[in-house]
């Protein structure tokens, strides 16, 4: 099988030759469970995230904290999960945050983003005590100073600044440049310095930048840290506040497709960690609480999609491909081809490793031109019936999942030796109309 660096770990061969994971035959898991579902491996989520906090710790000059972004996908099972594993969690909503609570997860290990957090959700997480909420604006900053006023125990927060790095990844997954809808720019750092220091609910301990997403290079993550310890001097000299951490966000890249070249967990922590050990000594601090949000990176290479190849449509002879394979999931569990181009690795799963035959688009069921998962892929030639696997499938894939066509979304399963669990089951038709009220009579 080509591009094993893409599949999970536990990726083997069943009895049968074909694809398995953590022991378990696809093939037979598809003909359970039927299609589309997506399988995670329980190996692979536990191992990368051993990796990243033994390298963090490694490489950071102080004490330092890794926190899995929930936005990439988050079940409860998956939070006791990363919770298990010594990891905190960031959540972007009271969805998110009431998931991690069902799990288990005590609210000071977690952290609050967003760049327009309704007023119930900020209310709700300062109750609740959470560890720290990120500051996405002025405008935030100024309304959370009216609603922790008074706390006996004030609020921890981090400005979210904008470092105005611009970064090679796709526009949509850039968050780090000037005009980004993210983040303080740098100019407003005294005015929100200014407004921390009138408030007496809520205490300045962190800064923090996030860059995007398929980041490939230290360099952008390295240059990042030298604005925010630029912005952390410049706090301390002219505001007296003193930043106690650092958290450089998420982004570290993932490959999705063959001849990507993947930035290694520990290379990645062992630059931030001299980047910021270095600066501190430049600017005379005191080395700072490291901090970042891996999400994709934990999550992506663990899960596999699977779909069934329902029909096909032969091309012209000058096209590009030889036909379209129609699957029977598409854009409604997987918006990312459609929504930014984003590219992905398949094979068929009764034969991972036969030799492609054909050149074709794997094409979604969504009423959509552009709901095509993968354009122009070598295959062997698949029948009607067969199964396609999807490799690296796990992050913001259902976790931007839709209803589109009144589409019920598939089920995630947790794939370790012993067995496996379902994290989510399929959802039912009866499940969306769960939510319909009919039409009152005009009579």
């Amino acid at each position: 099988m080509e591009a094993t660096d893409l599949w999970p770990l536990s990726a083997g061969r069943s009895a049968q030759g074909g694809l398995a994971i953590a022991g378990h035959d696809l093939e037979a898991l598809a003909d359970t469970y039927g299609t589309p579902t997506y399988v995670f491996d329980e190996a692979t989520i536990r191992d990368t995230c051993r990796r990243y906090r033994t390298a963090l710790a490694a490489g950071a000059p102080g004490a330092s904290r890794v926190h899995y972004a929930g936005k990439a996908w988050l079940t409860t099972g998956l939070a006791r999960l990363i919770a298990d594993e010594g990891l905190g969690l960031d959540v972007v909503s009271a969805g998110e945050f009431a998931v991690a609570r069902r799990a288990g997860i005590d609210p000071a290990a977690m952290h609050l983003h967003g760049n327009a957090t309704p007023t119930d959700e900020l209310q709700l997480v300062l109750a609740a005590g959470i560890g720290q909420i990120v500051v996405d604006s002025l405008d935030t900053l100024e309304h959370l100073a009216r609603l922790s006023a008074g706390r006996a125990r004030p609020q921890p927060i981090a400005l979210r600044v904008t470092p105005e790095i611009v970064t090679e990844t796709h526009q949509h997954i850039q968050t780090g440049h000037a005009s980004a809808k993210f983040g303080l720019p740098l100019a407003a750092l005294d005015r929100a310095a200014r407004v921390l220091n009138a408030a007496d609910g809520m205490v300045p301990t962190a800064l923090h930048a996030h860059l995007g997403s398929q980041i490939f290079s230290t360099s952008p993550f390295t240059a990042a840290i030298d604005v925010l310890l630029a912005c952390a001097v410049r706090l301390r000299d002219e505001h007296r506040i003193i930043i106690e951490e650092l958290n450089i966000g998420g982004g570290l890249g993932v490959p999705t497709t063959g001849g990507q070249a993947a930035l290694s967990i520990e290379g990645y922590a062992a630059a931030l960690g001299t980047a910021l050990r270095d600066g501190c000594r430049r600017h005379g601090l005191a080395p700072l609480r490291l901090v970042i949000e891996p999400g994709r990176s934990i999550i992506a290479r663990a899960g596999v999609a699977l779909y069934r190849v329902i029909a096909s449509k032969p091309l012209p002879a000058d096209s590009d491909a030889a036909r379209y394979l129609h699957l029977d999931g598409g854009m409604g569990d997987n918006i990312r081809p459609a929504l930014y181009g984003a590219q992905y690795h398949a094979v068929l799963v009764a034969q991972p490793d036969a030799p492609a035959d054909e050149v074709v688009h794997l094409a979604g069921r969504y009423c959509e031109s552009g709901d095509v998962l993968i354009h122009r892929i070598p295959l062997p030639r698949a029948a009607i019936g067969d199964v396609v696997a999807l490799a690296s499938a796990g992050a913001y894939t259902l976790s931007m999942a839709s209803n589109y066509n009144w589409v019920p979304r598939p089920p995630a399963l947790l794939l370790r030796r012993e067995g496996i669990q379902v994290l989510q089951r399929r959802e039912t038709i009866d499940d969306m109309l769960a939510r319909e009220a009919l039409l009152a009579s005009m009579e």
